[in-house]
């Protein structure tokens, strides 16, 4: 977090985080599942269609049973 682009990254990661705890989820799990769909959705331009981000959220029915898994 020494530069603007830094604090942005971790304001994200701060965010993206509380917002999975808010809903229930297990951040660990979520985590991995966000970031490992996330590279099939991004375009060859590094672009992503809004559509294809809404079953990644946090509040979607969609996600898979272990990002609901109890934290020990």
């Amino acid at each position: 977090m020494n530069t603007v682009r830094g604090a942005d990254a971790s304001a994200i990661i701060y965010n993206v985080t509380e917002t999975a705890r808010a809903n229930g989820l297990n951040v660990y799990y979520y985590m991995k599942h966000l970031l490992t769909e996330l590279t099939q959705v991004v375009r060859a331009d590094g672009s992503i269609d809004e559509k294809d981000l809404e079953p990644l959220m946090p509040w979607s029915k969609d996600l898979p049973a272990e990002c609901y898994k109890r934290r020990k």
